[in-house]
């Protein structure tokens, strides 16, 4: 029997116990799977990923710069380290350079709330295995011991929780490229689990239990299975007993064979947005600089996605039942670009006409139009709505719809950000033709798509 003041000592290390009457997962992946998505995250349907790490140093080309430069010695890398670095300079030696010397959480956190997302997940440590917190499995090696000497995760945390209602998330990479303990697992056929037993799961116990992350998105299996993770048996300690077992969310990618099939919600591949209704969660993880998740100093404006385009991926994956994961990639120095910055506000600006057809809604029994192309739907039953959202305005002033079924005397149709009612037609089968208002355009709602309220329509 232990001493009741060294119990008292010890109380804030033990697990928790479960919630009472929470059932209990199995560490098995069909335990795991059962579990139900926390409500908050499919209401949310927007988020900001950030990709920030040493690979913002050279911000040349991917964030993948040292596997193509080391590993793959692909020219355009190899060439531009010979131009422009030492020819001893290592990779490592970028890591006193990421310095974050701008970066500022709290201007962050508000960029992130003026965007109208609901969740971020920030890069706690990608495959470069240099962590964004002072991780003692990481010595010399993390944002506390080089480079930055501050906590990045802590500040950004912080600044979230305060000045947002956004939930707060990381990104952690299970493998890392060049660590020799996994390599020498590999070399094994992933029969030794040093690198896991040593590295892996204890910075995973460490910044769920320090950091609290209501999203945890795993990624960066190294071609391992799950069983070489143990990811069940994490998943299962995080569903039962860690500080936000109730509230958490988890991807697909805890090991190979696992995504689209196994985890809390689907990401299936990178910018993956099917186009059409899944009968699973899932989140369409992309980018605005359409070919890095890194920062880029060599990209030229046509590589960003326009906001129209932006918009279009978020209408598209919200009617077909995802969500979206904007990506972002800040400087070496810790600031937001301005195209970056502008992008975020302008979606935004967006959503504070259009977010009564994105946020809480459901998909509805019709994705797309059949006789308009790009008008997408979402419903909320309960309030008896469908939104069609739609990308182009007619240049004849009608939008035909041919999926809803209007009801005389009772059906409505209202233009978000418009304040009167629109007049509309049935068509003979189905369908309706909704008169849009003339509009110049400072008065119209918003510049990059538009959403129709339809109550009570079948």
């Amino acid at each position: 029997m232990l001493p009741p003041a060294l119990l008292l000592l010890l109380l804030p290390l033990l697990p928790l116990p479960p919630a009472l009457g929470a059932a209990r997962f199995e560490p098995t992946w069909r335990s795991l799977d059962a579990r139900p998505l926390p409500a908050w995250f499919d209401r949310a349907k927007f988020g900001i990923f950030i990709h920030w790490g040493v690979f913002s140093v050279p911000s040349f080309g991917s964030e993948w710069f040292w596997w193509y430069w080391q590993k793959e010695k692909i020219p355009k890398f190899v060439n531009f380290m010979k131009d422009n670095y030492p020819p001893d300079f290592k990779y490592e030696d970028f890591g006193p350079l990421f310095t974050a010397k701008f970066f500022n959480a709290n201007q962050w956190a508000d960029i992130f709330q003026a965007s109208g997302a609901k969740y971020i997940v920030l890069t706690s440590k990608h495959h470069e295995g240099f962590t964004l917190w002072g991780s003692e499995y990481s010595w010399n090696w993390n944002a506390v011991d080089e480079g930055p000497k501050r906590d990045i995760v802590k500040e950004l945390e912080v600044a979230i929780r305060n000045r947002t209602d956004l939930h707060f998330g990381l990104y952690y990479s299970l493998f890392e490229w060049f660590h020799p303990l996994f390599l020498e697992d590999k070399f094994s056929l992933f029969h030794k689990r040093q690198f896991p037993v040593s590295k892996t799961l204890p910075e995973l116990y460490k910044i769920v239990n320090k950091y609290q992350p209501e999203v945890l998105w795993a990624d960066g299996d190294g071609g391992a299975p799950d069983v070489y993770w143990n990811s069940t048996g994490f998943l299962a300690w995080l569903y039962n007993e860690s500080p936000v077992r109730d509230t958490v969310v988890t991807n697909d990618r805890w090991g190979a064979g696992t995504i689209c099939k196994h985890g809390g919600y689907y990401t299936c591949s990178d910018r993956y947005n099917p186009g059409h209704l899944l009968p699973h969660k899932w989140e369409n993880c992309m980018t605005i600089d359409k070919f890095s998740w890194g920062y880029r100093r060599d990209a030229g404006i046509h590589d960003y996605l326009t906001i129209e385009e932006l918009v279009e991926q978020l209408v598209e994956t919200v009617a077909c039942g995802g969500n979206l994961l904007m990506n972002i990639g800040p400087t070496q120095d810790g600031t937001i670009s301005a195209i970056f910055e502008e992008r975020l506000r302008q979606m935004g600006s967006w959503l504070k006409v259009n977010g009564e057809a994105i946020y809480e809604t459901h998909t509805w029994r019709s994705q797309n139009d059949t006789v308009t192309p790009d008008v997408w739907y979402t419903s909320k039953p309960k309030e008896k709505l469908v939104y069609a959202m739609f990308l182009k305005w007619p240049t004849s002033g009608q939008l035909f719809l041919g999926q809803p079924k209007a009801t005389p005397g009772a059906t409505e149709v209202k233009l978000l950000g418009h304040s009167q009612l629109l007049n509309w037609t049935a068509l003979k089968d189905s369908g309706i033709v909704a008169e849009l208002p003339p509009l110049a355009p400072h008065q119209m709602p918003c510049e990059w798509g538009w959403a129709l309220a339809l109550t009570n329509v079948l």
